[in-house]
């Protein structure tokens, strides 16, 4: 046991190098994959669930976009090739999750409009069209809660944010924080014991 986790900054665990292959809005992706970054070896079920029941971006759709921890890219990845003209901030602590994530861009031919960051290296100013996230529960709830005010205030006025939680987990704990914290949150979808949660300012 290496103590690492997909939260860690720099895994010290060899890398590993995989491929993870899914289909997403009728296109199928392969993106690089690597062991010390969140669900490794294959496209998380709660992120699939995102991606299948939350409202993708399409080509008119522009801005920034924001994927709060973005493991080796998937969201990101989707994103920015479902909308060509955004930007996508594929954000992340882990450092080899972001090198995967810049990677993985390449492929996707979107190396100028993917920015795999840490989260200190997204510009002040930038605010989101949309932010997306199956955020890192497992980082404890007052880190949560933190990371989520960092992030979803930054939400433009008519901006839009996907979440998705295992019930289990506190999907229905935190669509009730939300709405203490001021948001308007409703119940996208529930499926696999996932919540897919829309979020507006």
């Amino acid at each position: 046991m290496t103590g690492d986790h997909y939260f860690t900054p720099e895994p010290s665990a060899p890398a590993q190098p995989r491929e993870v292959e899914f289909h997403v809005a009728g296109r199928d992706y392969t993106l690089a994959s690597a062991s010390g970054v969140f669900s490794a070896t294959r496209l998380d079920p709660g992120t699939a669930v995102l991606l299948r029941k939350a409202e993708l971006p399409t080509a008119a759709t522009g801005g920034h976009l924001l994927d709060i921890g973005s493991g080796f890219g998937p969201i990101s990845c989707v994103l920015a090739d479902l909308a060509p003209t955004a930007t996508v901030w594929a954000v992340d602590v882990n450092e080899r999750a972001r090198a995967l994530t810049a990677a993985n861009a390449v492929r996707l031919d979107a190396a100028d409009r993917i920015h795999a960051v840490a989260p200190d290296e997204v510009p002040t100013d930038v605010t989101f069209t949309q932010v997306w996230s199956n955020p890192p529960i497992h980082i404890g709830k007052p880190e949560l809660h933190a990371l989520l005010r960092r992030w979803l205030p930054r939400l433009a006025p008519d901006g839009v944010g996907w979440l998705v939680v295992a019930r289990h987990l506190g999907g229905d704990s935190l669509h009730r924080w939300l709405l203490d914290e001021g948001f308007a949150v409703t119940r996208q979808a529930s499926q696999k014991g996932y919540r897919v949660l829309r979020v507006t300012r």
